[in-house]
This record gives structure tokens, sequence and C-alpha cells, in this order.
């Protein structure tokens, strides 16, 4: 019998370090940004529907999805975002749902979804870790990390859920406001819970 276990985090909260940690622990990780990505590639059924939603504007001269194009549009947008949402996230569900019947039985199957809360789904897992960072300090990695003012990352904090609604659907917490080392152990520690239930 396999765990399933959603993981989320705020922007620049660490979760993409946690996912990896995890993964490297023997987790099964179904990375719903990458399958994004994937499911929007030149020639898919997923991009065509964006042009045909969004128009052409949305391409780069290759014909590949625009991405720094569509994310402006979409973050200054929640209609738009909306209309994006309601054709990529059932593509992405598809292909969770395929990787998830493909693991080996008694994984720890970790779906790591960065709008978790947004969307509602933290009661479809057995478990759920919330990698949590104080809004300040998402700031700041955002301006050191990615070179992004601080209206920039305000505006991205303030587009996804709360902190607060992020903590409600948690039923562990991984504090990432300390160093590397310490990430690695409460990631351990959560690991090693979540495949004792397996």
């Amino acid at each position: 019998m396999s765990i399933r276990v959603g993981l989320t985090g705020g922007i620049a909260s660490g979760k993409s370090t946690v996912s990896a940690i995890l993964a490297e622990l023997g987790a099964v990780v179904i990375d719903a940004d990458l399958i994004a990505r994937e499911v929007v590639t030149r020639g898919t059924p997923g991009l065509d529907a964006v042009v045909a939603e969004f128009g052409p504007g949305v391409l780069t001269e290759e014909g590949d999805l625009d991405r720094p194009a569509m994310g402006a549009l979409v973050f200054s947008d929640p209609s738009a975002r909306k209309r994006l949402e309601a054709i990529v996230h059932p593509l992405v569900h598809q292909r969770s749902a395929e990787l998830e019947a493909a693991a080996p039985p008694g994984s720890v199957i970790v779906h790591d979804v960065p709008l978790l809360a947004e969307v509602g789904r933290g009661g479809q897992f057995d478990a759920v870790i919330v990698v949590d960072a104080p809004t300040d300090v998402q700031v700041t990695r955002m301006v050191r990390d990615r070179g992004w003012t601080r209206e920039e990352a305000e505006s991205r904090i303030a587009a996804q859920a709360t902190r607060e609604d992020r903590l409600a659907i948690a039923t562990h917490v991984i504090d990432n406001t300390g160093s590397l080392d310490d990430l690695r152990r409460h990631v351990e520690e959560a690991y090693a819970e979540l495949a004792g239930r397996a």
C-alpha cells in the first residue's frame, strides 16, 4: 500500500529543494509544474488549446509557448489565469494519475503541487507537507536569487494562497528559515514518518 502525499509551499519557500531531497530519500515525486510545462510543449493538444483561447501572441517565433508573455498576462488578469488553468489543470491531473499508477507498491508518492491550497485539493491526499517561510523571507529570496523587484515579488505572493491557508491544510510543516542542513533534517524526519505509514 502506497501513501499519497501532497507537497506545497509559497513561491521561494524552498519547495523545490524539499522535493529534490524527498526524491533522494526514495519518494516517487510527481511534479505538477514540470507536467504543466510538458502538456503545453509544441505539438501538443494542450498548446493548441492555449493558442485557441489566447491567440497566437502567446507563442514565440519558433512556435513554443512564450512563458514570460503568458505569465505577465495571467498574473495581471485573474480571469485569464482561470481560463488558462481550465485548460492546463485537467491535462496535468490526467498525466499525474498515469505516473502514480506506475509507482511500485509501498511507495511514498509525493505530488509536488504549487497551488494545492488554491485548488482545494489538500483533502485528496493521505498527508500534506507544507514548506513554510515568512513572507519577508520569500520576498528577500526572490529579490536576491531571481533579480525581481520587491513589487514583482509581492505581486506573485499576493496571487497565491495566503500562508495561513496553506498551513491550514498541512499535516506536516517543514520550516525553511534555517540552514540547508536544518531543512534536510526536517525533511528526513517527515519522510521517515510517512514511509512508516506506506
